[in-house]
């Protein structure tokens, strides 16, 4: 009924969004605006996040998920919701809630609130990093998210406390204090 009263320009893909190829599907300017199973949403994101080359095919995302992976993606440092998420969105992009939804306001209601996450690329990374290199890095500081920066990333193997000296970070702190600007400046000195 939709795709009748649009003159064609509806078409609706049945398949897993797990394993469709959108850049191949859409023309640009593409913005994705989607209810993401809550289940896969967090991955989709990531995998729009991280492509190859960057800027990659979207231009803008709006994505419902469930309330606290939103505050995650939005989440700044010394706060309870800081991680890798916020990191990496943050990184390539501009990230913000622009709608809280109770459970009300679905059929059937399910257990948890929803947030509407806008998310909006950037032409180029906030600061010059590896991408690899800092999701590596992300991991290995929030999977110890309460441990010093010098015990958690001792798989880097090397002189960890001087890397991060030499990134302007304190060999004492933990993940949660620092910013996206050190991570950055602590991935390119490992990369280098």
């Amino acid at each position: 009924e939709i795709a009748a009263t649009v003159d064609g320009r509806l078409q609706v893909i049945n398949g897993d969004a797990l394993e469709i190829d959108a850049a191949s599907l859409l023309t640009p300017p593409i913005r994705i605006v989607a209810n993401l199973p809550y289940n896969v949403g967090t991955e989709l994101l990531l995998r729009w996040l991280t492509p190859k080359v960057w800027p990659p095919f979207w231009e803008s995302l709006t994505l419902m998920f469930q309330k606290e992976v939103a505050e995650r993606i939005v989440a700044k440092p010394r706060t309870d919701h800081y991680g890798r998420l916020a990191l990496l969105v943050q990184w390539r992009a501009e990230a913000k809630i622009v709608l809280h939804l109770p459970p009300e306001a679905f059929t059937p209601a399910p257990k948890v609130h929803s947030s509407v996450v806008h998310i909006t690329r950037l032409a180029e990374p906030r600061y010059p990093a590896d991408g690899a290199v800092l999701q590596r890095i992300t991991a290995m500081a929030f999977n110890q998210r309460r441990k010093m920066l010098r015990s958690s990333l001792k798989g880097l193997g090397g002189d960890v406390e001087g890397m991060l000296v030499a990134a302007g970070i304190e060999p004492t702190a933990r993940a949660e204090e620092i910013s996206l600007e050190q991570f950055c400046a602590l991935a390119r000195v490992v990369a280098g």
